[in-house]
């Protein structure tokens, strides 16, 4: 039995976007099982915007799960765009998981932010960074880590790894080479592989490539909007019979 993933991030909403996704998100049912929103789900973390936000995905028939991106804590509300949200159904994943069924299968999606840090070859730079890039670069390692440990407790059929920013390099191509390591952190893909995703989602990279792999060889998917260029894409996933490492594996 396979399960049909639709995924889409960093759709910036705003007025001169609101119901561009709308008719298409309606119509999910037809050709998936569940939506997976992977940040910057609004412009710039504005209330505002999460209403539109709301008044978007209000009736999607398939079950939505979401984790925030950086735009979304832009004025230090993604607290309130959460809860707003989770009110309308979309499970919101922070260092968290939840299990879904789908007919029979059952489907762990792990979630978090994640954060930079860079990649071999593409290293981070804390110190000269401003404290905004700074603190992002912190967070990627332990973002990693929590997705890591998150991904473990999974007792699940399929197991899909759901964050904002790049576990690899592979999905940044097209992306100025200088801003990698802004982009995502080489450790998530690490907790990915020693999780034993099945499938990892992102956005972010809006000039980057849809479509790489963990070193592991674990599916990464770029779903930034800008990316796809259409409402969201879709992927087939089976189950598999992977076993994830001991919890309390290290890093």
């Amino acid at each position: 039995m396979t399960v049909r993933v639709a995924a889409v991030a960093d759709l910036h909403m705003r007025p001169a976007v609101a119901g561009k996704f709308r008719p298409e998100f309606l119509r999910l049912a037809e050709h998936a099982d569940i939506l997976l929103l992977a940040g910057d789900l609004t412009e710039g973390g504005r209330i505002a915007e999460a209403e539109l936000l709301r008044a978007e995905l209000a009736g999607v028939p398939v079950p939505m799960v979401a984790v925030l991106g950086n735009h979304d804590h832009d004025r230090k509300q993604g607290y309130r765009i959460a809860a707003m949200l989770g009110a309308l159904g979309v499970r919101m994943l922070e260092g968290e998981s939840t299990v879904l069924e789908v007919a029979g299968v059952r489907v762990g999606i792990a979630g978090v932010m994640g954060g930079s840090g860079g990649f071999p070859g593409h290293p981070g730079d804390p110190e000269n960074a401003n404290p905004e890039h700074r603190e992002r670069m912190r967070r990627g390692p332990l973002d990693a880590e929590l997705l890591r440990q998150t991904l473990e407790t999974l007792d699940t059929d399929i197991r899909i790894a759901l964050m904002h920013y790049s576990p690899v390099v592979d999905t940044l191509v097209g992306e100025p080479i200088r801003i990698y390591p802004g982009l995502g952190c080489h450790e998530l893909a690490t907790a990915i592989d020693r999780g034993a995703a099945d499938l990892a989602v992102h956005g972010h990279a809006h000039a980057g490539t849809e479509s790489g792999q963990t070193p592991g060889g674990v599916p990464v998917r770029n779903v930034s909007y800008p990316v796809l260029r259409r409402p969201y894409a879709v992927y087939i996933v089976e189950p598999t019979e992977t076993v994830p490492p001991p919890a309390g594996a290290a890093l």
